[in-house]
C-alpha cells in the first residue's frame, strides 16, 4: 500500500510518500512546501491545498495520514495550524482518501519510543526505518514521514 502523510505548518508544510507492506518501508518521496515568502494566509492555504492535491494524483496514495493539532500557547498560531491542516485534509477528502490523524506525542512514541523526543531524534530515526542514511530529510520532511510511519504501525496493529 501507498501512504502520503503530511506535517502541517504554516510557514513550512511537510510530506511524506512511503510504500509498505505492513513490514518494510519503502520512502517514494519526501520534502516540504515552503510557505514562507506567501504574505497572505489565504494564500498559503491555497498553496497547501493545491500541493497536496498534486502528490495525491501523481503518486496515488491509498491511505492519508496527518499530525492533529498540539496545543499551542499562542492561541492564533493554533488557528493557522487548524486551518492549515484543513487545506491539506480538503484535498485528500476531494480525492476520496480517508484521513488518519495522529497526535505528536503518539507519533513520536512510536517512532522513536518516547513521546517526548526532540526534532533531531525523530529525523534520526526515519533515516534508520527508512534505510536513507544519506539522503537529505529535513526536520519537517521527517516529521511527516514519522506520521506515515506511525499509521503504518498503527494499522498493522489493527489488522
Amino acid at each position: 500500500m501507498r501512504f502520503l502523510s503530511i506535517d502541517p505548518g504554516s510557514a513550512i508544510t511537510g510530506f511524506g510518500i512511503i510504500d509498505s507492506d505492513g513490514k518494510k518501508y519503502h520512502l517514494i518521496k519526501q520534502g516540504t512546501i515552503i510557505l514562507k515568502k506567501i504574505k497572505e494566509h489565504p494564500l498559503k492555504l491555497k498553496k497547501i491545498y493545491y500541493e497536496v492535491n498534486n502528490l495525491i494524483l501523481e503518486h496515488q496514495p491509498d491511505e492519508f495520514a496527518i499530525e492533529d493539532v498540539f496545543i499551542s500557547k499562542n492561541p492564533q498560531s493554533a488557528l493557522k495550524l487548524g486551518q492549515a491542516r484543513g487545506a491539506a485534509i480538503c484535498a485528500a477528502v476531494n480525492n476520496n482518501l480517508g484521513v488518519f490523524e495522529y497526535f505528536p506525542r503518539i507519533v513520536k512514541k512510536t517512532v522513536v519510543g518516547a513521546g517526548s523526543a526532540d526534532k533531531n531524534q525523530v529525523q534520526h530515526m526515519i533515516k534508520i526505518l527508512l534505510n536513507c542514511r544519506a539522503e537529505k530529510i529535513t526536520e519537517d520532511a521527517a516529521d511527516a514521514l514519522a506520521v506515515g510511519i506511525c499509521h503504518i504501525n498503527h494499522k498493522r496493529n489493527i489488522i
